[in-house]
């Protein structure tokens, strides 16, 4: 059985998709662009960007019950790989040294520069 997560402190769905799934003790939330959810907005900047995508996944994630220290896999997506530097700096200030497994490629993105999704444990 799964659980359908929605919050409307990160972006609606841009398409025929839900925010985050839950299924047992399994949180999987979907692709996380660096769009403000109230205003829409895309900063400039990959870190502003970086952080952006983590206050989006940390609001669905505590949605869900749950939080970024539960976080098991991350996928992040860069338009630019001459962007992990300064995306991996920002990303390391929202995990301790316990990081979870993370694969990062270079994709096509529409209008931003970074893309993440993760999965995340439904525990404390």
């Amino acid at each position: 059985m799964k659980q359908i997560i929605a919050t409307s402190n990160a972006p609606a769905p841009a398409g025929p998709y839900s925010q985050a799934v839950v299924v047992g003790d399994l949180i999987f939330v979907a692709g996380q662009v660096p769009r403000h959810p109230q205003t829409g907005q895309v900063e400039p900047s990959i870190e502003a960007q970086t952080h952006q995508v983590f206050a989006n996944i940390r609001a669905i994630l505590e949605a869900a019950g749950s939080n970024l220290s539960q976080v098991v896999r991350v996928d992040v997506y860069l338009s630019d790989m001459d962007n992990f530097q300064r995306m991996n700096e920002v990303y390391r200030t929202y995990f301790d040294e316990n990081y979870p497994v993370r694969t990062t490629v270079g994709a096509v993105l529409r209008g931003f520069d970074v893309e993440v999704t993760v999965i995340a444990h439904k525990g404390a």
